[in-house]
């Protein structure tokens, strides 16, 4: 007998992501134009939920009864017990929230406008030439040679490109095989938290024990101290980002140099994060493989979407000195072996632009940033300083909501502007309750309008 499809409306689709306890749901036979259809509802009381879910095949274990119902057991998601405690990244619950109620999007760090022409020719080139098959996996020898290129300007390091640099589907790839491919289960890695939450998901799947040093505002400095006090002899390694995310920090020389000390005494790995180095306006960035005695210790990580304003492209790349870049490969290998093609092609011509694009590159965040930090001070924020990324934190306070999540979904559903709670970027969250993140990463129209809703709407108690 040919058992009649299910037909499931938007409502009772939400219905389907429930929590680990059961729910039961009827199939019933619904009097529409489509003979034998079933409609799908619930049995029992339930909380209303999360998300729709495909189609279902009425196949899969539904016995019709004479009365023409039957009761199907919803399955409980599943996760790997080492991923339990990470939910939808916060950037995704925001900006579905933000296309919900129509808000301006000041949260996620993408740009909301297109990157140079000069690059995206040469990825379109690049298809037409028929530069789209595998790329050998640690990257296209030509790319390769301009991240080194770049590199020796930058940080004044002469590296091998084809020992030393490999090329990543993203820094955040980057991140995990370099995670995955030096750290094993039980090593301590130190974060300075607040800090991006792929480190601490991607630490968890290789079984490290975490560590956090927490930056204070307002300046956001080391504590040296605190960090002498977290190494042990089961350090492995620590995770540092500069310019720092969600922050805009820069790590001092000075802190480099006690960064550099301790990893030293104590035969510490350092994996840097500098996705953010073009975008540094009060300071120089200082890659901390650069000091005497770190590159054969430490792992750079950087990539081409901050810079060039194509973040959905994610080419990235890790330089390390060959013991260290042997793990990193391995892991890449099987996470996601090579990278696009032609976009890598297209990512040799970006990395060999003239010096001018990134001083035009600066010139135009710093006019960016201007107007949104001037716009939070009159709005009545308490702004911390940020000195590179394209990122601000502030102090919600003033606004009388009890925490930072509760403060960014006040300003989505009654101001229509988005930022990002910090809370998600601590290990205990009770630290970032009263700051949020904003991005200028946004056209300046888009940023005034954002200033505008909230002089408008937003009231200091």
């Amino acid at each position: 007998m040919q058992v009649p499809k299910c037909i499931w409306t938007h409502t009772e689709s939400q219905m389907l992501l429930l929590p680990r306890h059961r729910t039961l749901f009827t199939l019933t036979k619904t009097l529409n134009k489509t003979p034998g259809a079933w409609r799908i509802g619930r049995s029992t009381c339930c909380p209303s939920s999360l998300a729709s879910m495909g189609t279902v095949s009425a196949q899969e274990g539904a016995v019709l009864s004479q009365d023409e119902t039957t009761q199907i057991k919803i399955q409980p998601v599943q996760v790997a017990k080492r991923l339990e405690k990470f939910k939808t990244t916060i950037f995704t619950q925001m900006s579905q929230l933000a296309i919900k109620h129509g808000a301006i999007n000041l949260g996620q760090g993408f740009p909301n406008f297109d990157g140079p022409d000069f690059v995206k020719e040469a990825a379109i080139q690049a298809i037409k030439d028929g530069k789209n098959q595998y790329a050998r996996g640690y990257g296209v020898l030509d790319l390769n040679s301009a991240v080194a290129e770049r590199f020796k300007k930058d940080a004044g390091l002469t590296v091998d490109p084809e020992k030393e640099v490999t090329v990543t589907s993203g820094c955040t790839e980057a991140i995990a095989a370099t995670i995955l491919g030096l750290i094993n289960p039980g090593d301590e890695v130190i974060l300075f938290a607040p800090f991006y939450d792929s480190y601490e998901a991607t630490l968890s799947m290789a079984g490290a024990k975490i560590k956090a040093i927490t930056l204070r505002p307002p300046d956001f400095a080391v504590p040296i101290d605190e960090l002498k006090s977290a190494i042990t002899k089961n350090t492995r390694a620590i995770l540092m980002n500069t310019p720092h995310n969600p922050t805009g920090k820069m790590f001092t020389r000075e802190e480099l140099n006690v960064i550099a000390s301790l990893c030293s005494e104590n035969d510490v790995l350092v994996f840097s994060d500098e996705v953010y180095d073009k975008l540094a306006f009060e300071m120089d960035h200082i890659s901390i493989a650069s000091l005497p005695g770190m590159y054969d210790r430490t792992v750079t990580l950087n990539s081409l979407g901050k810079t060039f304003s194509l973040t959905g492209w994610k080419i990235g790349w890790a330089i390390a000195p060959f013991h260290l870049t042997w793990g990193v490969r391995q892991a890449h290998s099987y996470l996601t072996f090579a990278t696009s093609t032609p976009m890598q092609w297209a990512a040799v011509t970006a990395l060999r632009a003239p010096e001018s694009y990134y001083e035009e590159l600066r010139r135009d965040y710093s006019a960016k940033k201007a107007i949104l930090v001037e716009g939070l001070n009159a709005v009545g924020f308490r702004v911390f300083p940020s000195s590179g990324t394209y990122f601000v934190i502030v102090d919600h306070s003033p606004f009388g909501l009890k925490n930072d999540v509760e403060f960014c979904e006040y300003l989505i559903k009654e101001v229509g502007v988005v930022a990002i709670p910090t809370s998600v970027f601590y290990l205990d969250p009770g630290e970032g309750k009263n700051l949020v993140r904003f991005t200028f990463c946004k056209d300046e129209d888009t940023l005034r309008a954002a200033v505008s809703r909230m002089k408008e709407k937003l009231r200091r108690l």
